[in-house]
């Protein structure tokens, strides 16, 4: 994202605009894209960077000693090979397919199950393995619930204004899938409709988005005996110990209203139903890695959510393919070529600062008690840094060896059951704390609360977020604020129930909590109803992460301070840089429903209206645009 003029007298009254007006009137979004500038710039920037590379190894004008990116090399080489998956058509997705086909009825399907669930079929009972929130140190079993078809609970309720066209677009992509894959066409209007009568009897004892959004109810711990009491069609023990070769004494269950209704979903007369539905995901799960024209099929219903013009071009949609399957394979690719040492050593050292800032500001905090305000710091020095890439390659894609005689989806199924095989043995082991979430090439970052890590990869650790090129307090406005942000998740309305071992434990008293909740509160009212050309804000759904925001700008403004030629000014418009997106009314209307986050606009101007330092930097008074009551400004971090 090019700089451009900054109107500096609407900074008074409209931040956001003031810096990124400019571009806005110029910015276009790419046609196969659903938005463009600040992350989605950067992710774009990447994809053309290494396409090129790859396009370069293909041809032979660079050659690669590393057996880990051979092996990425051919399999991209087979997802670019348009030809071979055209003639080769839907054939390979036949066995596939093929498994949920032969299902005779509940029992069949309890017995295959645990194969299903290994070879990567969606499931009625999505079964996980994730660190115990009370003991980190250790595997639990979690049951979660289906996946809908429309992207939350509250798209089920009557009358909601995008359901029904966003299911025609579903109906119509099916349809056309179907003929593709040759199917008649009754019987494959037949297995629509069920399959989406299945679909809307999963919805009613599902939690919505904002309740999601609070992740610690998430945690409901049942005996195995309890847990398998939940059904009288299919036997759970016996699914769990095929799954994992031993029985775990508790299950956590991530909803459990979705279990105790779960039996009237598993009638006789509904199985039916269930198979339409299995077979249709399966086919939508497959197609990308077929024919180019079942591909960009398959992708209608996306596209309509997200408001994207156009697919892909398949070299583009290989590209992803590909990287998505090696993905810290091609991460460490990018950090060692173009990110390096020395500059992970530089931010880990920002990093560092930041943590320094942060403790300070925890002892200086006039509101947590004594004992609170020790057992933060705690948690705060113990916090976990991992900036730019991991040490080394995850002995995993080890196992990724690529058969060229095999097709493209055949190669795929055979690494998901890989490492669907490695994720379930993880089971009895204690928890590997070392390994990233997110590859080394993939703009973002993120805080694990059952970790308490702090995780920077390379891709946003560039302009405009962070550059040599850069004033110190334009840094800190952007990647400053970004590492603050993730600190302040450890401190945020989710993350601040984990301790400093990432276990769920209250380390507040009682009057601490009580203060926190209401200020938690007060964020939740400074949002919510907000009005953007999407619609409304709900406040609730966005909290954890405007806390996190707000303590993140509020950190990182001190340590701007605290740097020799500090620039406010510099450091403000740099926030409300990062924050420039244009974005498609969809995928807005998208976030609205289901993000955690909130609108980039708003990021961009609400936070900087609670900091004094805003209002003398700017010069802005009551009546100017960017005004913000002081008894409606909330601090919290």
């Amino acid at each position: 994202m090019p700089k451009f003029p900054i109107n500096e007298a609407l900074e008074k009254d409209d931040l956001y605009l003031a810096v990124n007006g400019a571009w806005l009137k110029t910015a276009q979004i790419p046609a196969d894209k659903s938005s463009t500038g600040g992350f989605a710039d950067l992710a774009d920037q990447i994809e053309k960077i290494l396409m090129n590379d790859f396009a370069d190894f293909d041809l032979g004008k660079q050659t690669t000693t590393d057996p880990y990116f051979a092996q990425f090399m051919k399999y991209y080489r087979l997802a670019n090979n348009l030809d071979k998956r055209e003639a080769d058509g839907f054939k390979p997705a036949q066995a596939f397919l093929d498994k949920v086909r032969n299902l005779k009825d509940w029992t069949d399907y309890q017995d295959k199950l645990p194969d299903l669930i290994l070879s990567g079929y969606a499931s009625i009972i999505p079964l996980s393995l994730d660190p115990d929130m009370k003991n980190t140190q250790n595997y639990a079993l979690y049951a979660d619930v289906a996946p809908l078809i429309l992207p939350d609970k509250t798209y089920y309720q009557a009358n909601h204004e995008q359901a029904e066209a966003l299911l025609e677009v579903y109906r119509q992509m099916v349809t056309k899938l179907l003929d593709l894959a040759e199917y008649d066409a009754q019987a494959g209007q037949d297995l629509l409709k069920k399959a989406l009568d299945f679909d809307r009897q999963l919805a009613p004892h599902q939690k919505d988005s904002t309740q999601r959004a609070d992740y610690t109810k998430a945690y409901n711990p049942y005996s195995l005996t309890d847990f398998a009491e939940f059904s009288q069609v299919l036997d759970f023990k016996a699914i769990i110990e095929k799954l994992l070769g031993s029985l775990p004494k508790k299950v956590i269950v991530t909803e459990p209203e979705y279990y105790q209704h779960l039996d009237e979903l598993l009638t006789p007369e509904n199985f039916a139903n269930f198979k339409a539905w299995l077979e249709i995901k399966s086919l939508l799960a497959v197609s990308p890695y077929l024919t180019d024209q079942a591909r960009v099929t398959a992708g209608l219903y996306s596209r309509a959510l997200s408001g994207s013009k156009e697919a892909m071009n398949p070299q583009k949609a290989a590209y992803y393919l590909a990287s998505n399957q090696f993905d810290q394979v091609v991460g460490l690719y990018y950090a060692h070529k173009y990110f390096g040492p020395e500059a992970k050593a530089d931010v880990h050292h920002m990093v560092e600062k930041m943590i320094s800032v942060y403790k300070k500001r925890l002892l200086a905090n006039d509101w947590l008690s004594p004992a609170t305000k020790q057992k933060a710091v705690v948690k705060l020095s113990t916090l976990g840094i991992n900036v730019g890439y991991p040490e080394k390659l995850h002995p995993l894609y080890t196992k990724f060896v690529v058969n060229e005689n095999l097709s493209l989806l055949e190669n795929d199924l055979n690494f998901t059951k890989i490492a669907l095989t490695e994720y379930f043995q993880r089971f009895g082991k204690e928890v590997d704390r070392t390994r990233w979430g997110m590859p080394a090439h993939m703009v973002n970052a993120y805080y694990n609360p059952s970790f308490n890590v702090i995780v920077f990869p390379a891709a946003i650790l560039q302009a405009p977020f962070y550059s040599l090129k850069q004033s110190s307090s334009a840094n800190y406005g952007g990647i400053g604020a970004v590492i603050a942000h993730e600190i302040s998740h450890a401190f945020d309305n989710n993350g601040a129930q984990f301790d400093e071992f990432g276990n769920l434990n209250n380390w507040w008293t009682k009057e601490d909590l009580a203060h926190f909740q209401e200020l938690a509160q007060a964020m939740i009212k400074q949002f919510d109803g907000l009005e953007t050309e999407a619609g409304k804000v709900n406040g609730k759904l966005v909290v954890s992460e405007n806390i996190a925001d707000a303590g993140g700008l509020s950190c990182a403004l001190e340590a701007a301070k605290g740097e020799d030629g500090a620039n406010l000014k510099e450091f403000f418009e740099n926030w409300a840089r990062i924050w420039g997106m244009k974005s498609s009314l969809e995928r807005q209307k998208l976030l609205l429903s289901i993000d955690v986050h909130g609108p980039h606009v708003l990021r961009a101007n609400m936070q900087p209206k609670n900091l004094d330092d805003f209002y003398t930097t700017f010069d802005v008074h009551e009546g100017d645009g960017m005004w913000l009551d002081p008894k409606d400004r909330v601090n919290i971090w």
